[in-house]
């Protein structure tokens, strides 16, 4: 007899927004409330659908619950609960600007009250901070504002941690792929992998993908296949990840021009073929499908990215012994950075950064895979069963309106 899905509860608030001068359409979805407020990230791409938002936003209450503990004492970090934003819009049209003022126009009043947003895919938060500006709003966060002790402070700590560069590059830029490393690195160290055996590819080289492949390169990793829009880049031996980066456009695309004698212009899927350890989708949701999952042939599929293999992939690729970490765990550092910092767990520096995201990862990592392993399941089932177990303690306490 064969056991009838179980749908998802349906979500809080859903709706869809069609922009009066250029058509495209954008989404809202609330997937749950808690103490009155929700988070998740606002994204852009063309092909965005209403359904892609709405399972984000299950996905941003999995995170925020993931990162409550109960018996946890002296956090002043209260997790939220989860939301996502999406636009139907390619983020390279000389469109897109104009129509991300006016979507964040339009949902203006639920920013102001129950959605806390930020950059995600397509979207830097540079430029969501600017339309935010432009559409009348204080911050794309002052939602959170009515539940911190010291709003001025805190907003102060957070901008003092938005100013910090790290050789170059934005804090905010590099926790994320900081805590994708780390929950790799986990998984390594669970299989008594060796750091400098061990190989890497990613696709997409973005926020996210490129944070992810400079802190596993400098761990000793060899990075040996990242993938753009325009193809897949490999060299056997290792490529050279700082000069890549460096090569980048604000989209993630590389120069060419910055290739070595040695490194190889490969089709664009060519990086889901490659013989590595990890495997990382840091790019599109979608990328892993029951058609080409049969061309993975690493033993870890880390995702970077939300939502990058389909349910039927990761099914097969269990099959076949290849372990999905699921990015409800993997990609949740920079949420939770934000509000570490924010509500005053951490302060603004790097350092406190990296090691508060490392340490944290690594705790959730190997809570979800103990549970994995007592229960006989996937890493991704073990993280919707602890889910499962914190969601009533937390409304509970918390409640989802007050």
């Amino acid at each position: 007899m064969t056991t009838p899905a179980v749908s998802p509860p349906a979500p809080l608030i859903s709706l869809t927004w069609t922009d009066h001068v250029t058509g495209h359409r954008g989404h809202l979805v609330v997937d749950r409330l808690v103490r009155g407020v929700s988070s998740g990230g606002l994204r852009m791409r063309a092909g965005c659908t209403l359904e892609e938002v709405a399972g984000l936003a299950r996905g941003m209450t999995m995170k925020e619950a993931l990162h409550f503990d109960a018996d946890r004492t002296g956090a002043r970090y209260v997790p939220l609960g989860g939301a996502k934003g999406g636009i139907d819009c390619d983020p390279r049209d000389p469109a897109a600007y104009g129509v991300l003022v006016r979507y964040l126009r339009a949902v203006r009043p639920y920013v102001e009250t129950i959605w806390t947003t930020g950059e995600d895919l397509g979207l830097s938060q540079d430029l969501v901070d600017r339309a935010a500006a432009e559409a009348g709003l204080v911050s794309s966060i002052e939602a959170v504002y009515p539940l911190l002790d010291d709003e001025a402070a805190a907003r102060r700590r957070l901008a003092d941690a938005f100013a910090v560069e790290v050789d170059g590059i934005g804090l905010d830029e590099l926790v994320g792929g900081c805590g994708v490393a780390e929950s790799a690195l986990a998984a390594l160290d669970r299989d008594g992998v060796a750091y400098g055996g061990a190989r890497v590819a990613v696709q997409g080289l973005g926020t996210m993908g490129g944070a992810t492949a400079r802190f596993l390169s400098r761990a000793g990793l060899r990075v040996v296949a990242v993938a753009d829009v325009q193809g897949t880049i490999a060299n056997p031996a290792g490529l050279d990840i700082e000069a890549l980066l460096s090569a980048r456009d604000p989209h993630g695309t590389v120069d060419r021009g910055a290739l070595r004698q040695a490194d190889r212009e490969l089709p664009a899927g060519a990086w889901l073929e490659q013989d590595v350890d990890i495997l990382v989708p840091a790019a599109v949701s979608y990328a892993i499908d029951a058609g080409n999952q049969s061309r993975v042939r690493a033993r870890w599929v880390v995702e970077a990215a939300n939502m990058p293999v389909l349910p039927e992939a990761e099914a097969l690729l269990a099959e076949r012994g290849i372990t999905v970490l699921p990015d409800v765990v993997v990609n949740s550092g920079t949420n939770a950075w934000w509000w570490w910092t924010l509500f005053g767990d951490i302060g603004a520096g790097a350092d406190e950064a990296f090691a508060h995201t490392r340490s944290s990862m690594r705790a959730l990592v190997e809570l979800v895979m103990s549970r994995a392993a007592a229960d006989g399941c996937t890493p991704r089932a073990a993280a919707h069963a602890v889910v499962a177990d914190r969601l009533p303690v937390m409304a509970e306490r918390f409640g989802w309106y007050r």
